[in-house]
């Protein structure tokens, strides 16, 4: 009987609550309450005894005047919670506490519900929502925070992420997310010894850099949205266009197949602008005989793919954008083959670095080994996850994290080399699942050497079709 009752208070909270997101209400592959409760358990694995964590949610953040940007959660405060929604505190504890008579590790301050605010943003989880759909054992209205008859001095530890200056103090609501920093500032600020970030996001660095199934689920369908993404881009690319037309078609794709987001700015850029690493403006017309680097990737339920592809805008390289990108081409295949367990974070970056000084020299670009980083300059791997950039240890490689690949050759207009190579800018990269035997290119189905591009680029996209 209980158990009936349980899952008709499931169903009705599940109607009556929307905004729980409209992920759980209208998509049947979110992660479900089980997952978040593990990994709030694996916290707790990892604190000091008797220590407590808080975890605060994204603030919101605007845009112009009476607009804000789109609500993103934090990648902590999600991993932990499942809920998608601002003005929120987790507190998870090493050990239960009695809590005005009820005994618990963990207690969610979320925002009530509020009629008036909800027919202009939506239903809001409410405290009910927080027990009963998220799972989470105790769950109070967020203005209640203020009052919590805790004694921080008791715990060890006090684990909590750090203060960015970029949440806004709205006065009419005394559970807004500055309200919540503020009193929690003002409960622990004569323990300053307990209070502790570099632990806490360690501790989260380690959770979140080893992908549990239910998370490579997401991860594979957002890389599989973004590689289909592309490759009708490639088949779209006609020299008339503009930059922000490509980045229109690729972003079409991402959301006509069910990516909430983009994951970062989309990099669409051709002639010099493929020598700009995070070029964003994307309203360039395109260059006819130029290259257009293409580094875009899709959002699938709070998980980032992140896919650059390079491509000659009228459909084939020349000499030297060749010599150049098959260089490249070259470094990421070392990179990825150093993508081995128990590798350094480093070896898949230092492998490819090793190739592109050689290839460099071979083409008389540079005269000495150390001129490499003239033409490539930043780092060639990262985790990849609920962020773009995600949390990892930098360490040892391990098995099910997953890192991306992407070196690159950069030759701006006025490097010190031969004027033919100028404003050649060629970066390739994938997503590379790291096993307990040989690494996984999640994103190698995508075409990326020069003729099965050149291939793909004469069939009908999109825009050819119409």
């Amino acid at each position: 009987m209980k158990s009936l009752i349980h899952i008709l208070f499931f169903i009705f909270n599940l109607i009556c609550f929307t905004n729980l997101s409209a992920q759980q209400l209208y998509d049947d592959d979110v992660l479900p309450p089980e997952f978040h409760a593990s990994r709030r358990q694996a916290l707790r694995n990892k604190m000091e005894e008797n220590s407590v964590a808080v975890i605060f949610s994204n603030p919101e953040r605007n845009r112009s005047n009476d607009v804000d940007f789109q609500y993103h959660q934090s990648p902590d405060f999600y991993y932990l919670t499942g809920s998608l929604e601002p003005n929120a505190l987790l507190l998870v504890f090493k050990n239960a506490l009695d809590i005005d008579g009820f005994e618990t590790n963990e207690i969610i301050y979320v925002q009530p519900r509020d009629k008036k605010s909800e027919s202009w943003t939506g239903k809001r989880l409410g405290t009910d929502g927080a027990t009963g759909i998220l799972g989470i054992k105790k769950a109070v209205n967020n203005y209640q925070f203020h009052d919590l008859a805790i004694d921080f001095s008791k715990f060890t530890k006090i684990y909590h992420p750090y203060f960015y200056n970029d949440c806004r103090d709205d006065e009419n609501d005394p559970g807004d997310l500055y309200s919540l920093i503020k009193s929690f500032h003002e409960k622990t600020k004569n323990y300053p010894e307990k209070k502790n970030t570099s632990n806490f996001y360690s501790m989260m660095a380690a959770l979140r850099e080893i992908k549990t199934n239910e998370e490579m689920a997401l991860l594979t369908k957002a890389i599989k949205i973004t590689c289909d993404a592309h490759l009708d881009l490639m088949k779209s690319i006609e020299p008339n266009m503009t930059e922000y037309k490509a980045q229109a078609l690729i972003e079409f794709g991402f959301k006509f197949n069910g990516s909430e987001y983009v994951g970062y700015p989309s990099i669409v850029g051709n002639a010099e602008n493929t020598c700009v690493l995070h070029y964003i403006t994307n309203r360039r017309k395109f260059e006819k005989n130029s290259l257009l680097v293409v580094d875009a990737g899709a959002e699938y339920h709070g998980y980032t793919a992140d896919v650059t592809r390079t491509l000659p805008i009228n459909g084939k390289f020349t000499e030297e954008q060749k010599k150049i990108y098959d260089l490249v081409l070259k470094a990421q295949d070392a990179g990825i083959n150093a993508c081995k367990k128990g590798n350094n974070f480093r070896d898949p970056h230092n492998a490819a670095v090793e190739v592109i000084k050689k290839g460099l020299m071979e083409l008389n670009i540079i005269q000495q080994p150390n001129e490499f980083q003239e033409y490539f300059f930043h780092g060639t791997s990262h985790y990849l996850g609920l962020d773009v950039h995600d949390a990892g240890t930098y360490g040892k490689l391990k098995a099910n994290s997953v890192i991306t690949v992407e070196p690159g050759i950069y030759i701006a207009e006025g490097s010190p080399c031969d004027k033919k190579w100028w404003n050649i800018g060629v970066r390739i990269e994938d997503d590379i699942l790291i096993t307990e035997t040989e690494p996984i290119n999640l994103s190698g189905n995508l075409p990326k050497k020069t003729e099965e591009i050149e291939k793909v680029m004469k069939e009908e996209g999109i825009l050819k079709k119409n």
